[in-house]
Parts: structure tokens; sequence; C-alpha cells
């Protein structure tokens, strides 16, 4: 604590100055962030096949083959077949514009064992509910929600 005692008054105001500032600066980067997020991605406006195949581009885009759009309907609760390093997948895919729930999961549990798939994944540009992740987990259903999603698009 001497050392604060050497300090003079001046050199304490432009720490203070100094830490007000990065604080503004980190709170002002949060709030630019949090906007950015919260902007209609354009994928939210696309209907329901042409989600379908939004998703199968990004699978082939992601190294994924044989990537096939099922049927528009009786699809059997699969949308999207598809193989990655052996593994066989089938994917539900949902747009919506609120989160979603077991019903999802449901489907894609169907339709992995229909299409003797070893993977079920429900890719959606939304979040799951609490009782969609419980019966996923329980069922062995991956989730692929707007987050996993966006990093999708990156890479």
């Amino acid at each position: 604590m001497d050392y604060l005692n050497n300090l003079d008054i001046n050199t304490l105001k432009v720490i203070m100055i100094i830490v007000i500032v990065a604080l503004i600066i980190l709170v002002v980067v949060a709030i630019i962030k949090d906007i950015l997020n919260r902007r209609p991605h354009p994928m939210d406006e696309l209907e329901g096949l042409e989600f379908e195949y939004y998703c199968a581009d990004l699978l082939k885009n992601n190294g994924f083959i044989d990537v096939e759009v099922t049927k528009a309907s009786g699809d059997f609760g699969a949308d999207i077949l598809a193989e990655k390093d052996g593994i066989t997948y089938a994917f539900q895919c949902k747009c919506y514009d609120k989160p979603i729930g077991v019903h999802a999961i449901e489907e894609i549990y169907a339709g992995r064992d229909f299409y003797d798939r070893m993977v079920g994944v429900v890719m959606t540009n939304q979040y799951f509910t609490d009782p969609a992740v419980k019966m996923a987990e329980k069922f062995n259903i991956l989730l692929w929600d707007r987050g996993y999603i966006d990093e999708m698009e990156k890479d």
C-alpha cells in the first residue's frame, strides 16, 4: 500500500479515466455484437423446402457427401440424408420463428431408423425448448441450432 501513497492524485485520475474508458469500450462492443446477432439472417426468410436445400448446401460445404434431399412429403421424418467420414446421417430441418419442440425430435428419431442411418440430427435457424433437449439426449439425437449453423457457415 505504500506505493499508493507515492502516487500523486493526477496519476490516480489518469488510471481511473483509462479504466472507465476501457469499460465503456467493452460495453459498446457487447451492445454492437448483440445488435448484430438480432438482425434477421437470410436463412430466416426461407420457406421449408428452400431451407432444406440451404441446409443440404451447407452440409456439402462442410465435407458431407452423398447429400440427398428427400421428397417434400412422405419423407418418413428425414429431410436430408448424407454421409461424412463413413458415418451416415438423417437430418430434419426446421425453419421457424420460435423455439423447436419435441415433435422435431420424434420425427428424426423415426427418420433415422426408417432410413437405417447411424445419426439423427435436427437443424434449425432457432433454438430448442428444454423438453426437446431432454428428449434428444434420451434418443441420442444431435441438435444443431442457430449458433451451430452460424459456425458451419464460417468454415
